[in-house]
């Protein structure tokens, strides 16, 4: 991943002053495992080019990860890309000419406006290059979009997916460090760290004087801070200047109400549906993931049994510790982990009272549904089946530009698709089927989750 800065015209030396990096010296650094260094590859009275190159360890990406037995570190693109890793580094190297803040002889020079050619890359971004260039053209920058040739052994793809930005523009060293430091990570759409609220410090930071005005502002903020509360509460505080060059009223910052998460709500209602069973001792909490909604259960009074059925390793070792954890309060009931998945059979799960698939189905390709629905109804038999799912008709109220809401779900479906494929079931296996929805209700859409309460007919 590299990122080459050049300057051209009158005072261009000045760059080097503006990075304070001395151009007879090579910058070489090691952060963390990862290497950082910075040349100047053209330097004249002119012109001059300086690029930052990192080489990332791609052993350190991974260390003391949950994901490290995972197979999927072997093939992400994270030590390639220029990504949120990268602007840390930027921040780190760049410091100094990010927040323009040169010795006291240069602040003039930080003031000026260079010719600038800025290179990046290579980016791997599910953006369109309509959208890419209106990020940057918005901005003032001429933008070429540079694709390699793929050469497969088999007929895959003629171009590469990665993609390499070339930029040229008038503006300081200081502004464009900062567009940046806030669209890299936009047009990748990963970060490496967890999102809190100085995520919003830093967009209101680096943001200020530009992203307030940019025609895909809402765009950027909801890539940068992906979770609807922090989206909620962010405000761009920009002074805009009037033909007087005097200070405007900032953009007040927009506070919303604590608000519940939609995942909190689900938990809620399958706990209270579960409360209000006459038979509830024994319970089946298919996909239990890190054990969040198995906790909540075992605190119900009735409860005996739990079994926490989950495939993946990482989040059963996270189960673990919730349940350690929940077990140093009265009256808990531990739920009993399994490693197991639900395309195969397992006694232990027959005959229980309630099985739970909370958010499981819509992760499975839906021709292998049926299987999976046979196995349950068929051959374990719970005396109820509480199945949760989304309804992709709210998808719209989210204003999504994605398809589905998660990246790893196969399919979602309307409120008519899901039920007449939970009707065929209960008829099928001599079962009742209840249908409602969880959250806000919207009218046209209806609620951003739909549930199934299957009860078993007769005797089991």
């Amino acid at each position: 991943m590299q990122l080459t800065i050049k300057a051209t015209g009158e005072g261009a030396k000045m760059l080097s002053f503006l990075l304070s990096k001395n151009p007879q010296n090579l910058y070489d650094r090691v952060e963390k495992g990862h290497r950082v260094r910075l040349t100047y590859t053209v330097f004249s009275d002119c012109e001059v080019e300086a690029v930052i190159f990192v080489t990332l360890d791609p052993v350190e990406l991974v260390k003391n990860s949950p994901d490290t037995y995972e197979i999927t570190q072997y093939i992400n693109d994270r030590e390639f890309v220029v990504s949120s890793i990268f602007c840390s580094f930027i921040r780190s190297a760049l410091g100094t000419a990010l927040n323009g803040r040169p010795k006291a002889d240069y602040l003039d020079w930080a003031k000026h406006a260079f010719q600038l050619t800025i290179g990046f890359g290579p980016v791997a971004t599910d953006l369109s290059d309509a959208v890419i260039k209106q990020l940057f053209e918005t901005l003032g920058y001429r933008i070429e979009i540079e694709r390699g040739q793929a050469a497969y052994n088999f007929q895959l793809k003629e171009r590469s997916s990665a993609r390499f930005i070339n930029l040229q523009a008038e503006l300081t060293v200081q502004d464009a460090l900062q567009h940046l430091f806030v669209l890299i990570p936009v047009l990748d759409n990963y970060k490496h760290y967890f999102i809190d609220e100085r995520e919003i410090e830093k967009l209101e930071r680096y943001g200020e004087g530009w992203l307030a005005n940019h025609p895909l502002k809402d765009l950027i903020i909801k890539r940068t801070l992906r979770f609807r509360e922090l989206i909620d509460q962010v405000g761009v505080n920009v002074d805009q200047a009037d033909t007087n060059n005097k200070a405007l009223t900032p953009e007040p910052i927009l506070r919303s109400q604590p608000v519940v998460r939609l995942n909190e709500l689900r938990y809620q209602r399958v706990v209270k549906i579960v409360e209000n069973l006459a038979a509830r001792e024994s319970i089946v909490d298919f996909g239990a993931g890190e054990g969040k909604l198995s906790v909540r259960l075992g605190f119900i009074l009735g409860v005996k049994e739990i079994l926490a059925v989950e495939p993946t390793e990482k989040e059963q070792l996270r189960a673990l510790k919730r349940f350690a954890e929940a077990s140093r309060k009265d009256d808990f009931i531990s739920p009993t982990p399994i490693w197991g998945s639900l395309f195969y059979y397992d006694e232990q799960l027959r005959g229980k009272d309630v099985m739970i698939l909370n958010e499981v189905i819509e992760h499975i390709e839906e021709c292998r549904l049926p299987r999976v629905m046979d196995t349950i109804l068929g051959s374990y038999k719970p005396n109820v089946l509480l199945i949760t799912t989304p309804n992709v008709e709210y998808n719209s109220v989210y204003q999504m530009d994605e398809e589905l809401r998660h990246k790893d779900h196969r399919f979602e479906w309307t409120r008519t698709e899901f039920s007449k494929w939970t009707d065929t079931w209960a008829k099928n296996y001599a079962y009742a089927v209840q249908l409602d929805g969880i959250g806000e209700e919207v009218a046209g859409h209806g609620h951003p989750s739909q549930i199934a309460i299957f009860t078993r007919r007769g005797d089991r």
